[in-house]
């Protein structure tokens, strides 16, 4: 048995009759000491069985006889850790640091990314140079980009870089651009979306442009090369910053990003225009084609003016070439 108020490191249980059609996570839940959402959490991660298949439907009703499972994690630290990892920077001073994100690297831990986050990489980089936010040692994202984002970031050293950046963040007192290969060729060739933004009514783990309980959301385009009307290229300025915004406003209008595994929903039909190898690279592209190309902003405590871009990654790159003759 487990010391108390140790979670265990697996809950087991055969379904009775009378459960029949109880909810998976209820009937973990009630064998204690996890709570439901915890229970739930994990069932979404993969961490339970029936009859030893897996299951993430938490909703999923027992049947009578079957053999139910759940691997209990072992508890994360509380803090992310320090871990050392090779970091492209950009800019450094003792209030901030600006960086060019690689695609593949989580910005902040999370179920599911507790570690080799930037935020991990950071703490080895510059942890004792952090002067501390809200009371702890650790580093002030002040934004985000999606794990498959590359780009330019900006991250606080110190509590009151964190607030002056967020500050700017939150009013647009800045600016910043991105870069993004799309299906198709918008019409009009530069223009606005303007259309908010929330949680899609049906599946909670996508954002989508939505009538009732959104947030407002602008994204100005301007399309920098196309080839023919099957793909183009387009630099994208937000005027608000709403989750997956980018990738949400572009599939909205028709041209979803090459290799959005979220909001690509088919091949899009001007592939079937385009040479087999420039059509076999977009469609084998394994990522959404985004990223931050440049960030511009007031040092939060000098006021000096500064600028920061990225060139295309490597990968971003290649697809260029392949489209080159098209």
């Amino acid at each position: 048995m487990s010391a108390r108020n140790e979670p265990p490191e697996s809950l087991d249980f055969t379904a009775a009759a009378n459960q029949a059609g109880e909810r998976l996570d209820r009937a973990f839940a009630a064998m204690g000491p996890l709570s439901r959402s915890r229970v739930k959490a994990l069932v979404e991660a993969g961490h339970a069985a029936r009859d030893g298949a897996v299951t993430r439907d938490p909703s999923e009703g027992l049947r009578p006889g079957s053999r139910y499972t759940l691997a209990v994690p072992p508890p994360a630290p509380t803090a992310p850790q320090p871990q050392a990892m090779d970091l492209k920077i950009l800019y450094e001073d003792r209030d901030l640091l600006v960086l060019d994100k690689p695609a593949g690297l989580v910005v902040h831990p999370a179920p599911g990314h507790q570690d080799g986050t930037l935020v991990n990489a950071v703490l080895a980089h510059a942890g004792e140079e952090l002067s501390g936010i809200g009371g702890e040692k650790r580093p002030g994202i002040v934004h985000r980009l999606d794990k498959d984002t590359s780009g330019v970031m900006v991250v606080a050293k110190s509590e009151v870089a964190h607030q002056a950046l967020s500050t700017a963040f939150a009013e647009r007192d800045l600016e910043r651009s991105y870069l993004a290969l799309a299906w198709g060729v918008p019409s009009p060739t530069s223009g606005s979306v303007e259309a908010p933004v929330g949680r899609h009514p049906m599946d909670r783990k996508r954002m989508a442009v939505v009538t009732r309980g959104g947030k407002p959301a602008l994204t100005h385009y301007a399309t920098e090369q196309a080839w023919d009307a099957a793909c183009s290229l387009l630099r994208c300025r937000l005027a608000t910053g709403r989750t997956h915004q980018i990738r949400v406003h572009m599939a909205h209008i028709g041209h979803p990003l090459i290799g959005d595994p979220v909001y690509l929903r088919r091949t899009p039909a001007t592939a079937r225009s385009l040479p087999d190898t420039a059509r076999e690279a977009l469609l084998s592209f394994p990522r959404q084609a985004l990223h931050a190309a440049t960030l511009a902003f007031r040092h939060p405590t000098t006021g000096e003016a500064l600028s920061f871009s990225s060139p295309l990654p490597a990968d971003m790159a290649a697809l260029l070439q392949a489209l080159d003759g098209v």
